[in-house]
């Protein structure tokens, strides 16, 4: 399992690349963040069938971040929800893979994700009829560290406690850089695991890269009964490409061919 995790990883990455190049549209930096966290989820945790993308006993995954759209795209083509040569229309004309993330003809996408600080709102309402239902799956929400400075998140980490939604689990892509800066720069966190905590969520904290962690983490939700859990996921954006990580430029930059090429030999080759 932990080499399928690992090779899962590395073909989002490969995916995500060859995506941002063709389409000259690019978040590469995040989306090589979070595609260590993206194989855990897909290659382990989730609950989820590629054949019944709408089985109602599936897991519900959503990306608040919805600008990492070719991870989430690149990963669900991997598990089978379309095909993988799909993967080459994104963000040209006439394609439903758009730059921001879009549940319209995608199978696996529960919901468009665009404008930060929404997920956390719609996490809550999907936990929340969950519950109503007595249905027994869980809620997954993907966020930015960035989208931790919007008011909607902290209304909904406000609502998730005094509803004890234990079903619903936010992931933070703590990478530490957004679009015109570092966090700590553009909107200071800190101390962000003890405001969640105050918020009355169970907090964890783990390398979001280290594959064994997440998983033994991501294992063990409800980190308590009766409280929804966070985990706070220390990245690096730009994460297996040497001259990406930890710059700012890739927020937004699209590789070149060169720089594509360079990329993909690091990862130990294109995927196809």
């Amino acid at each position: 399992m932990h080499e399928a995790v690992e090779q899962l990883a590395r073909r989002i990455r490969c995916h995500a690349l060859q995506m941002t190049h063709a389409a000259n549209s690019s978040h590469i930096g995040t989306c090589l963040s979070m595609a260590d966290l993206l194989a855990v989820l897909y290659g382990s945790i989730l609950r989820v069938d590629p054949d019944r993308p709408d089985w109602p006993d599936r897991d519900r995954f959503v990306l608040s971040k919805g600008h990492g759209a070719a991870a989430v795209y690149a990963v669900l083509a991997e598990l089978g929800f379309f095909p993988v040569e799909r993967l080459r229309t994104y963000c040209q004309d006439g394609s439903t893979l758009a730059g921001h993330v879009v549940s319209r003809g995608v199978p696996g996408v529960e919901v468009s994700t665009g404008a930060l600080g929404h997920g956390l709102p719609i996490g809550c309402g999907l936990a929340l009829a969950a519950k109503r239902n007595e249905s027994q799956h869980r809620v997954f929400v993907m966020l930015s560290d960035g989208e931790c400075d919007e008011g909607s998140t902290w209304e909904a980490a406000l609502f998730a406690p005094h509803h004890q939604l234990d079903n619903l689990i936010a992931i933070i892509d703590y990478n530490k850089l957004q679009s015109f800066g570092s966090v700590h720069d553009v909107l200071n966190l800190e101390p962000l695991a003890e405001k969640w905590s105050a918020f009355g969520w169970a907090v964890r904290e783990v390398g979001g890269h280290v594959h064994q962690d997440l998983l033994d983490t991501l294992a063990d939700v409800p980190f308590k009964p009766g409280k929804p859990s966070v985990l706070i996921a220390h990245t690096i954006k730009g994460k297996g490409v040497s001259f990406m990580e930890g710059l700012i430029e890739w927020h937004y930059k699209s590789p070149n061919t060169t720089q594509l090429a360079e990329a993909l030999a690091q990862l130990g080759g294109a995927n196809r």
